[in-house]
């Protein structure tokens, strides 16, 4: 992508798979030069919700609609299904035998509105802003105060 509008940067964690989870964003106004951080933990998730979370949160925080915004990721739970577009393909098979379709739903409404490319990064591999968005994810997931996963939790109770 050239000349994104907002660059965004993101990481989820779980301690446990499920267990305590948060996720870190850095989001970044290319023409300003003003950036911010993001945090948020909870209860009981998995790694892979707090991934795509991070995303769906960025995601809401754009106020404008038809953005160019460049995502940064170490992801490929996240990056792949738009890169290689799977996610179309999801979508018209109603998520068959997909995990975080709840998630997943949320993003294909946030994904429309704007002009998204993912760019995919190695984790832990010394890239600054993805450890920095590592940190704040594993710091919210130890916060005092956690949130309930609410989509997780409907998905876990269906076993029930």
């Amino acid at each position: 992508m050239t000349d994104p509008e907002i660059i965004i940067y993101t990481d989820g964690s779980s301690r446990g798979n499920p267990g305590p989870g948060g996720y870190g964003i850095i989001m970044k106004d290319c023409k300003s030069g003003y950036s911010k951080e993001y945090s948020k933990g909870f209860k009981l998730t998995t790694n892979n919700r707090m991934e795509l979370m991070a995303v769906i949160d960025a995601l809401k925080k754009v106020k404008k609609e038809g953005l160019k915004i460049l995502i940064y990721t170490d992801s490929k739970y996240v990056a792949n299904p738009i890169e290689k577009q799977w996610l179309q393909n999801w979508k018209k098979t109603g998520f068959k035998n997909k995990k975080n379709v709840d998630l997943w739903l949320e993003f294909l409404t946030l994904f429309e509105k704007h002009k998204i490319k993912f760019k995919w990064v190695k984790g832990h591999n010394n890239h600054p802003q993805n450890e920095r968005c590592d940190n704040l994810a594993f710091t919210a997931s130890k916060n005092t105060k956690l949130f309930d996963d609410d989509g997780y939790n409907i998905n876990l109770n269906k076993l029930f």
